[in-house]
């Protein structure tokens, strides 16, 4: 029988299961981007270069993200019960208390940022805070600090810095690929031109060059619909009451404000999908569900109170 610690743990090995996908992925790309080119420096430049472009995201990630969500400090005394209840979740999960953030909107939603749990920032909306019950309220606060708890910004930082390297090795095959069949450069044309074996690599590089940004891109959102999963399971060995937590995803899916605040490059971190796109839900096809960046509702409340 499934228990809250089993899928908690099952969670954890499908995350790690998929990052080891993509670092064979990755492994696997890079060869052939050396083969291709005929050095490896390209790589390696592309390489350092996403690098450096994520690290510096990952380290100033809660500055930009808080401006971009428009996301404001309180104090104790602004919201005494919100104090309260994250006060008591650190304590409980053996964390430091995160500075704690209002988005002036009615929509209900929240999200935890920063670069590890002692700059952790756990940010809500209005809405969120007038409208919910006090057990509900502390489930979706409880699946935030799981968030911090669980090193997702960490986790996700990882995946960006390898989906950066992906596109941008990819975009930089395209431009000398273009590069090549304009002007005769490059290695394989130089070769393999007029050959059946330079026509063959020609199509092999063109459908990795189109395929490899989409499965990144699909490895990226797969990571974040299990750390979801995992910190709704997580959320819930905090409060040990799964049914606040599935009670506040049913209000919330329920609810159609959109967060005006929100946008593509910050969407993944919300506690629920801010742009209401997801009501299909479970009965949305699998392909659809590839892209996006939270699990179905229904599968999230089913999960929840499944154990």
């Amino acid at each position: 029988m499934a228990t809250l610690y089993s899928h908690k743990d099952s969670n954890i090995r499908k995350t790690w299961l998929l990052i080891t996908v993509f670092l064979f992925f990755i492994i696997g790309f890079g060869w052939f981007m050396s083969y291709w080119f005929g050095s490896p420096s390209i790589l390696y430049i592309a390489v350092i270069f996403s690098i450096l472009m994520s690290v510096g995201s990952y380290w100033w990630s809660d500055k930009l993200v808080l401006r971009m969500s428009h996301a404001k400090p309180i104090k104790k005394e602004d919201a005494p019960e919100l104090y309260r209840i994250i006060e008591n979740l650190s304590i409980t999960a053996g964390l430091p208390m995160p500075r704690v953030y209002i988005i002036d909107e009615q929509a209900m939603n929240a999200f935890a940022t920063g670069r590890n749990p002692k700059h952790a920032v756990v940010a809500v909306t209005s809405g969120l805070l007038n409208r919910l019950e006090r057990a509900e309220l502390e489930g979706v606060l409880a699946h935030e600090m799981s968030h911090i708890g669980n090193r997702d910004m960490l986790v996700s930082t990882v995946i960006v810095v390898l989906a950066g390297i992906v596109i941008l090795a990819a975009d930089l095959m395209f431009r000398h690929m273009l590069f090549g069949a304009m002007f005769g450069g490059g290695r394989r044309s130089s070769n393999d031109s007029g050959g059946q074996g330079g026509a063959i690599m020609m199509i092999v590089g063109i459908a990795v060059m189109i395929i490899a940004p989409i499965l990144a891109q699909v490895i990226k959102l797969a990571v974040s619909r299990k750390r979801e999963f995992l910190a709704d399971a997580s959320g819930a060995l905090l409060t040990r009451y799964p049914e606040g937590l599935a009670r506040a995803l049913e209000k919330i899916s329920q609810d159609p404000t959109k967060l005006k605040s929100a946008n593509n490059a910050t969407a993944h971190l919300y506690f629920e999908n801010p742009f209401k796109s997801d009501k299909k839900g479970s009965n949305a096809s699998w392909f659809s569900k590839l892209f996006t960046t939270h699990p179905p509702v229904e599968e999230r409340i089913k999960a929840l109170r499944g154990l």
